[in-house]
């Protein structure tokens, strides 16, 4: 059995994972890529228990990207069947350990099934006072930006803002993750190492892990092991070593 990291005092507060590897997971095991992604809810269940016994705050998954319509018709619609079906089977026991369901992305895209299902599931939970779940569904990142520019964009042509005012903190203002602190690790799974677009803007700052391990084999051990590996780590944020001792 997996044990909790003893260091709490250097516990990142939100952790974002690029949850990769289910269709591969899926081809080893002679089964098609919906079975990998059936099996991945199971790591999405014990990483969100590991996270909560770490008393982390936040945790943000990477569940669907907009690139991802680009896959074959059938493997998108069983996504979003899964997804609906996970939320309904999993919604009483998130709301009894007080998990707060939130969501980025451009929801217009989903089928009306799949956003009333994420959008009662929030309603739900809203008043949680425990960890925030955020789910990336039909997320951009790229996305994200354009939309906070094209809304600072039009408050300045109306007048209600000058250009000088324009801040970090303002654009960080109009994005989906307005009310979640930046993640200070992010997790990729699966041998991969790219950000596929993921919160470009918000991860100026944060750690990266990277881990061979498919995503329906991440257990609760490894995600410990990623944040022991954080623990150990050294944040200078543009200063020196010796500055921060």
């Amino acid at each position: 059995m997996s044990k909790q990291n003893s260091n709490t005092a250097n516990t990142p507060s939100h952790v974002a994972i690029i949850m990769d590897g289910n269709g591969r997971w899926a081809n080893n095991h002679g089964k098609d890529r919906l079975h990998g992604h059936n099996s991945g809810v199971n790591s999405v269940r014990e990483v969100l228990k590991a996270a909560q016994k770490n008393n982390i705050d936040y945790l943000t998954l990477y569940t669907f990207s907009t690139e991802n319509w680009n896959r074959p018709k059938e493997e998108v619609d069983g996504l979003m069947n899964l997804f609906a079906k996970t939320i309904a089977n999993e919604i009483e026991e998130l709301h009894q350990n007080e998990v707060k369901i939130n969501f980025i992305g451009n929801t217009n895209l989903l089928p009306e099934f799949a956003r009333e299902a994420l959008i009662s599931a929030a309603k739900y939970t809203e008043k949680n006072a425990g960890i925030v779940l955020t789910l990336a569904l039909s997320y951009s990142s790229r996305w994200e930006i354009l939309e906070a520019t094209k809304q600072i964009a039009k408050e300045v042509k109306s007048g209600n803002l000058k250009p000088e005012d324009i801040t970090e903190e303002l654009f960080s203002s109009k994005l989906t993750t307005a009310d979640i602190p930046d993640p200070e690790l992010i997790i990729r799974t699966s041998g991969e190492y790219r950000i596929s677009n993921f919160l470009l803007w918000q991860i100026a700052y944060s750690e990266f892990y990277f881990t061979d391990t498919l995503w329906p084999d991440f257990t609760e051990e490894e995600f410990n092991k990623a944040i022991g590996s954080f623990q150990n780590r050294e944040r200078r944020f543009g200063k020196t070593g010796s500055q921060i001792k």
